[in-house]
């Protein structure tokens, strides 16, 4: 049986596009007074000093001698010299991970978002989910542009999300239920169009970036219920979104993180079948 039913918690958490150390202290040594009376001062004995350190210590061995070359050194305290031997290996320095100089503008950010999802036309993966109330939620997520996509849940879950490209079914197998949404509703949509354009399908409001993380917010003024807030988290050294949050007109949060992406697989074209006919 076909419903027209305000979205469920678990339906608004899947159409809703949400991919989140202690610090150890060291505590003062508690150093006591003696309790016998200290020796005479004719029975003390000079403590030497700790040789000074070198200047190239902990450095590679060039940059280490370099160092000892233009370090000033104390007349009573002459380093000895560093011995290199000319038979020694070589050893390669692994190349590191290149990272943005500096942090994205808006701009920036956008144009990077815009040409990775305007990359790949087919999208499938495995998403890890947590609604507002903690629960989690795991499946798969397939996506086919423009206007097709499905999540998937794993047992125990027994409800399933699809748009076959003009509206969105969220079936419940042990309700037996279909309740029906336009596209123009979810989210999703900005991600489901043959050509996607973040500042001009959505609100850009800000952007931050952590480490490798670019972090972009969003806002959808069209959604139901009135405007949700999304951030898409993206990976910028592997190139990959790795999580959107979102937080719905009600202001509850769901997040979905990504994993195990594949963008040239093509999916089975049942997965995007609604049978708006179908009681469940």
């Amino acid at each position: 049986m076909i419903h027209r039913s305000p979205m469920p918690a678990l339906a608004a958490a899947a159409l809703a596009l949400a991919l989140a150390s202690g610090q150890v202290s060291a505590q003062p040594l508690d150093i006591k007074p003696a309790s016998q009376p200290p020796a005479p001062r004719t029975a003390q004995r000079a403590i030497p000093l700790p040789p000074i350190r070198p200047p190239g210590l902990g450095m590679p061995r060039t940059d280490a001698v370099q160092a000892e070359a233009t370090a000033p050194t104390p007349a009573a305290h002459a380093p000895a010299p560093v011995v290199t031997a000319t038979n020694e290996p070589r050893v390669a320095t692994p190349a590191r991970s290149s990272k943005p100089s500096a942090p994205l503008s808006k701009a920036e950010a956008v144009e990077r978002l815009n040409a990775y999802f305007n990359g790949f036309t087919t999208l499938q993966g495995d998403f890890l989910q947590f609604a507002a109330d903690g629960r989690r939620f795991e499946g798969k997520l397939y996506v086919q542009r423009p206007g097709k996509m499905r999540f998937e849940y794993r047992p125990p879950v027994t409800m399933e999300v699809v748009a076959d490209g003009t509206s969105v079914a969220i079936r419940d197998r042990k309700l037996a239920t279909q309740d029906l949404y336009s596209i123009g509703q979810t989210p999703l949509k900005f991600l489901l169009k043959e050509q996607i354009s973040l500042e001009r399908d959505t609100t850009v409001t800000g952007v931050s970036t952590k480490g490798d993380i670019l972090s972009l917010k969003l806002e959808d003024r069209s959604t139901l219920g009135g405007t949700s807030k999304i951030t898409l988290n993206f990976d910028l050294t592997a190139n990959e979104l790795r999580q959107w949050v979102v937080i719905d007109p009600q202001g509850y949060e769901t997040s979905v993180s990504l994993y195990n992406l594949d963008t040239q697989r093509r999916p089975d074209q049942k997965n995007f079948v609604i049978d708006y006919q179908r009681v469940l």
